[in-house]
């Protein structure tokens, strides 16, 4: 039952967000915690360490939401479910795609799903960095103090397009030795 449970899910997922794994933040935040999978710091971390390792993000995470709720026949479901609906819809746009790609429909609909995209990552960004930052509430603690601190370093490295890998590997360093240094 949780299999098929977890296939519908993320089917869903993936059916209805647009604009990549970012995107999907927000909607699979809300289904994993009204199914009550696992807590809001748990996701939190996967988001980290899905970001952190070879592969798309919502193949990376429902394949750990899968494993952690149903074992391995849970991660296959999860993944097939999220994947599924993409490879579907990329099918049949690839087939008509020469034929209605300068609808006026089409460009209106790819007009009005951008901002909705943007808007969704920008909930996302809000709605994690709240838990990420201020986990306790508003309270100046070395932990925000670090915490702040590679944000503001990495993004200024990000705007100077340095390489996401190294934007990993530094903020992962730092992290460590701020937990070795102020115990974070």
């Amino acid at each position: 039952m949780i299999c098929l449970e977890l296939f519908v899910t993320f089917f869903r997922i993936g059916l209805f967000t647009f604009g990549g794994g970012y995107a999907m933040i927000p909607l699979i935040q809300s289904e994993v915690e009204a199914h009550q999978w696992m807590s809001t710091a748990d996701i939190i971390n996967f988001i980290a360490v899905s970001e952190s390792t070879p592969g798309p993000f919502a193949v990376n995470i429902a394949t750990y939401i899968g494993k952690v709720t149903g074992g391995l026949p849970g991660a296959v479901c999860a993944t097939l479910g999220v994947i599924l609906p993409s490879l579907l819809v990329i099918l049949a746009v690839a087939a008509a795609y020469d034929r209605f790609r300068k609808s006026r429909i089409v460009e209106g609909a790819m007009t009005g799903l951008r901002p909705a995209v943007v808007g969704l990552i920008a909930a996302a960004l809000l709605s994690l960095g709240k838990k990420v930052f201020f986990p306790a509430g508003v309270e100046i603690t070395p932990s925000l103090i670090v915490s702040f601190g590679i944000f503001a370093v990495m993004s200024v490295l990000a705007f100077r397009k340095k390489h996401p890998i190294l934007l990993i590997g530094l903020s992962a360093a730092a992290g460590i030795a701020a937990g070795y240094t102020i115990g974070v």
